[in-house]
């Protein structure tokens, strides 16, 4: 398989995702990989901005989160690509389909396999 153009697919996600990382939270350097939300501002003059501030801190954590499990998958597939695994399944070991591959280069199972992983998660 020819993995170069999944590659590039692949570093161009990680740098978007970590760009998108940095605006909204902090990397904790004692733990590799893990990102922590950050507040906007520290403006809190009254109980409502404390009680904005929070929910604002509260959405920057629920995408904190995405990201960072996404980039984490990107890595995982950059880590395959250079291990000579990619585009096997993780459950199976069978070629993962190419149109899966096309529209998400870090998938981790072909199409049968699927729901297996995300039910084991």
């Amino acid at each position: 398989m020819d993995t170069v153009k999944y590659q590039a697919k692949l570093e161009e996600e990680k740098v978007r995702l970590t760009e998108e990382l940095e605006a909204i939270a902090e990397h904790r350097p004692e733990v590799p990989g893990d990102w922590q939300a950050k507040p906007e501002s520290s403006d809190l003059s009254t109980r409502d901005d404390v009680a904005e501030k929070f929910e604002e801190l509260e959405e920057r954590r629920a995408t904190e989160h995405t990201l960072e499990n996404r980039l984490k998958e990107v890595t995982n597939a950059l880590a395959k690509i250079k291990a000579g695994t990619f585009g096997l399944c993780e459950v199976g070991n069978e070629p993962i389909e190419e149109d899966r591959l096309a529209a998400n280069p870090a998938a981790r199972t072909c199409k049968a396999h699927l729901e297996d992983l995300n039910g084991n998660r």
